[in-house]
């Protein structure tokens, strides 16, 4: 079986380092924002290139803390994207903001150009998607943003270690917000998340926000939430952000074999990296003819593959408010996306045995 993440081979691989590390948490008798996550904070803050990081619970209490930090809430307008995971939308939504669905370019990203015709006086913040590991176009978006007062929160959860002209993803918006899931290319052994930014400001507002709004023991000045990354978690995040970039370099060049080997079928649109970036390969998506039976196939061979994602946030029925919305790419790219297995021990005698089946299922439609 080819598997879309092994995390026994991955904890394998780093199981001393590991081991070590939670052992350390353990014998220390600190488990709530101690030693480790603060480490990991300053770590992952440099990685990125920020001044600050605030490591929280998840990737949408990230987004949720950040717009709580911007003060947007009841009747504003946050613009975002509906090809993403619906944690996106739901931050928005439980701060009683309201998403306003952009459709994307040919990269998956949000389409900046039909960006001004949806920004009404409501409108108080941009959210991109870096979606897959590829990094928005930052520098148009960080134009419309000054022209028209929005501040900018970057959805960075798929994006560990992607570059734009060299500035990591993460570090172009007022915040940037990451999960640390399992799959993630940064991923811990359970929930976890962070928050990355140049503004102390918003640094001591969103470290407040993550415990109970709290600026000292018991003296409570804001409204927060419980989002807080546990010592264990940071322990063994501290550990996997040393081997990072080595393994973002694997899954480019694991993606690299897929493009040369899958570049002559006409029944597949390969991934393409926007100029000026460098793509982390956090999922590696084709565009499929025939596609849930390319799946049906390959599950057959005993390769697991994805759909990122088959239904778009405003088709959802959590949202049907906007089940009506035309959003004319994202629509089309649900019906032929597929992810195939991309993580850094994937084996390249593996990925040349999904990419024969790929063929040989193609050649029996000819």
């Amino acid at each position: 079986m080819i598997l879309m993440n092994d995390f026994k081979k991955e904890y394998k691989f780093l199981q001393k380092q590991i081991d070590k590390a939670v052992r350390k948490c353990f014998e220390s008798g600190w488990y709530i924002l101690g030693r480790e996550v603060e480490e990991f904070e300053r770590e992952f803050a440099k990685y990125i290139g920020t001044q600050y990081c605030i490591g929280v619970a998840n990737g949408l209490e990230a987004l949720q803390i950040s717009l709580m930090a911007l003060d947007i809430g009841k009747g504003d307008e946050v613009i975002t994207v509906s090809n993403t995971a619906v944690a996106t939308s739901l931050a928005i939504s439980n701060v009683g903001a309201k998403p306003v669905f952009i459709d994307v370019d040919d990269y998956y990203l949000i389409d900046v150009k039909k960006i001004e015709e949806k920004i009404t006086p409501r409108a108080k913040a941009i959210m991109p998607v870096h979606l897959f590991g590829q990094t928005a176009n930052m520098n148009s978006l960080k134009e419309i943003a000054r022209k028209y007062n929005l501040k900018i929160i970057e959805d960075a959860c798929q994006a560990h270690g992607a570059l734009r002209n060299r500035k990591k993803a993460g570090s172009f918006g007022d915040l940037g917000c990451f999960s640390f899931y399992p799959t993630k290319n940064l991923g811990g052994y359970g929930d976890g998340g962070a928050i990355t930014t140049n503004s102390k400001k918003l640094y001591e507002k969103c470290q407040m926000l993550r415990n109970y709004g709290q600026k000292t023991r018991y003296l409570h000045k804001l409204k927060g939430l419980n989002s807080r990354l546990d010592e264990i978690q940071a322990a063994i995040l501290r550990v996997k952000l040393r081997y990072l970039d080595l393994f973002v370099n694997k899954r480019n060049k694991i993606a690299e074999i897929y493009h040369q080997d899958l570049l002559g079928i006409k029944e597949i649109r390969l991934p393409k990296t926007m100029p000026g970036n460098r793509h982390s390969f956090h999922l590696y998506v084709i565009e499929a003819q025939k596609r849930d039976d390319l799946m049906s196939y390959l599950e057959g061979k005993g390769v697991k593959t994805l759909i990122h994602y088959p239904i778009p946030i405003h088709k959802q029925d959590c949202y049907l408010e906007y089940n009506k919305l035309k959003v004319k790419n994202t629509e089309l790219f649900s019906k032929s996306i597929l992810s195939l297995p991309i993580h850094p021990l994937l084996k390249k005698k593996d990925v040349k045995i999904i990419c024969n089946l790929i063929k040989l299922f193609y050649k029996s439609y000819v």
